[in-house]
């Protein structure tokens, strides 16, 4: 298939460092002094990182990238030197992505005369904390062979433990991670009102908004990710009683330009009140405050903007004006 995904100018780019918090996926690295896209696995397009180059040297292409392929992607990084190769390895490692960790190293060994650096160096990874070590190591399971990074090679594995590990989401990121969420069941009451919609508008969709529409002068604006609602006992209730509603999905919707452009018509010609943002915990979902921030930025008007952020559990981590 072909994606958005990043590229980064080296020329360009003076090692800054400014866009590596801002890469809310952690797939950006500071690499011999610049800044390097360690795996494509964890680039999911959002292009979070772009507003924070001041060199501009970080863009948007599209290419082909279907099914992610750990053997390509080596390929790239062995070219950048031992460094690199060495960042990439312990990123899938940290996201437990250990089947691509195997193919990455049975690449380097059958390709060890193309590499410019020493392989035994690379077998033995530095873990970020504290120079902890990791040692791959050989098991077998059900007669097949696979490769684990333990911190000890005397330590005694458990395969029981690993194995589900290797089977996991073939993207590491949290807003993926499977959570069983088990909240305490309430009995029914005979004399429980059915709480009321606070909803006063359709459509509540970004792309299907039309920002010029009557309901948005002047209102105060609840901007929600898409998941959020569905945490919330109380969403209606607490959160959108007396606002508009627009909701957003800053990982999946495509053409997020527009959600700039109709934010700006709502500070500056609907003249919104004020701007909540309701956000999962997970790190795409920081997507909506990049639209937001490039909005109030590029708008003539000033607007009070909140952010509430929520956990998987349903609730509220944080909640501040910025």
């Amino acid at each position: 298939m072909e994606r958005d995904i990043i590229h980064i100018d080296a020329e360009l780019c003076d090692g800054c460092g400014d866009c590596i918090p801002n890469c809310h996926e952690g797939a950006l690295q500071l690499i011999d002094g610049k800044a390097t896209l360690i795996s494509d696995l964890m680039c999911d397009g959002l292009g979070a990182c772009i507003g924070h180059c001041p060199q501009g040297a970080i863009t948007m292409e599209k290419r082909e990238a279907e099914p992610y392929n750990e053997t390509e992607v080596i390929k790239g990084m062995a070219e950048k030197g031992k460094n690199v190769v060495i960042a990439h390895l312990k990123h899938l490692v940290e996201h437990n992505e250990l089947d691509f960790v195997k193919e990455g190293f049975a690449w380097l060994r059958k390709n060890r005369e193309l590499l410019t650096f020493d392989l035994d160096e690379v077998t033995t990874l530095i873990h970020t904390n504290k120079e902890k070590m990791f040692t791959d190591v050989k098991v077998s399971v059900n007669k097949e062979e696979k490769l684990y990074l333990v911190k000890n090679p005397e330590e005694k594995i458990n395969v029981a433990q690993m194995a589900p590990q290797v089977e996991s989401s073939a993207c590491g990121c949290a807003g993926l991670q499977v959570k069983e969420i088990k909240n305490e069941v309430l009995p029914i009451r005979s004399d429980t009102v059915a709480q009321p919609s606070e909803l006063r508008q359709w459509p509540v969709q970004f792309h299907l908004i039309n920002p010029a529409a009557g309901y948005f002068k002047g209102a105060d604006v609840l901007l929600a990710a898409d998941c959020s609602a569905y945490t919330m006992g109380n969403f209606h209730s607490d959160y959108l009683r007396g606002k508009s509603l627009i909701i957003a999905c800053p990982k999946l919707d495509s053409n997020q330009e527009s959600y700039i452009q109709k934010l700006i018509q709502l500070i500056d010609h609907s003249m919104i009140n004020t701007l909540h943002v309701f956000i999962m915990e997970v790190p795409c979902c920081g997507g909506l405050l990049r639209i937001i921030d490039q909005a109030v930025g590029q708008a003539n008007r000033k607007v009070p903007v909140k952010c509430s952020v929520v956990s998987a559990e349903g609730n509220i981590l944080s909640e501040e004006w910025i």
